[in-house]
């Protein structure tokens, strides 16, 4: 595994941890959704490919990477530049574009979960592991129904549930909250820059699915959990020393 012990010890000390002390206990877990749990990145692209083909907004998948880890809204945001168009056209195209997918995920079961995500929540759970997520998506309840994991995780919440999209810690600290939990207890996994940002901001520690020119600013950096026990993971933490 791959970590950053100046980051460690940075976010030891903003956690007002002394040097020789003991790491936090973490009894919670927080998933974002998109690329850790399913890869449903395929599925916006195509359905912000169809929006953007019908509007003629210049759009490819170099584009769509840009997008990962922002609520709808902000993509779209994005996506128009400097484009001005009325909030009535914004929101018919948010509306559109969530049209599209919802008809995407109706196709999606169990065997959508990315490799090592249902082991992994096992072993939260047989180790008394809280467990949550927090996405950009809106869907999220959804996704979560027809991958068939919703016994498996405690807390569902997304960016809709507070006042400031990721990179703004928000979300991960109203789950830490619906968790019963402090920051410090919470393990994120994250794919985003923008998650990622957003769960250091938080106080949490972080492991980050992915390049390192992405998500290089975690604690822990590994290319996906395939593999990845929650032992692994706490020894990989209890080095960061």
């Amino acid at each position: 595994m791959m970590y950053s012990s100046n980051l460690a010890k940075e976010h030891k000390n903003s956690l007002n941890l002394e040097e020789s002390s003991t790491l936090p206990q973490i009894r919670g877990v927080i998933f974002d959704m998109d690329g850790v749990i399913t890869d449903t990145i395929e599925y916006h692209y195509q359905t912000w490919q169809q929006l953007a083909d019908e509007e003629g907004i210049p759009f490819n998948r170099e584009a769509n990477e840009e997008l990962r880890g922002l609520s709808r809204r902000d993509s779209l945001i994005k996506m128009l530049g400097d484009r001005e168009i009325f909030e009535e056209k914004i929101q018919e195209l948010l509306d559109r574009k969530n049209r599209y997918y919802l008809e995407f995920i109706q196709t999606m079961n169990s065997d959508q979960l990315l490799p090592g995500v249902e082991n992994l929540l096992n072993e939260l759970r047989a180790a008394n592991i809280k467990t949550g997520i927090a996405s950009a998506s809106q869907n999220v309840h959804r996704v979560v129904d027809r991958l068939g994991i919703r016994d498996r995780i405690d807390v569902i919440t997304n960016v809709y549930n507070v006042n400031r999209p990721k990179p703004a810690p928000d979300v991960f600290v109203y789950a830490a909250e619906e968790l019963g939990l402090l920051p410090r207890e919470c393990l994120v996994i994250e794919d985003a820059e923008s998650g990622i940002e957003a769960a250091l901001a938080a106080g949490m520690w972080v492991v980050g699915l992915g390049p390192g020119d992405r998500v290089g600013q975690a604690h822990i950096v590994l290319p996906n959990l395939e593999g990845v026990h929650w032992s692994d993971l706490l020894l990989a933490i209890q080095s960061l020393r």
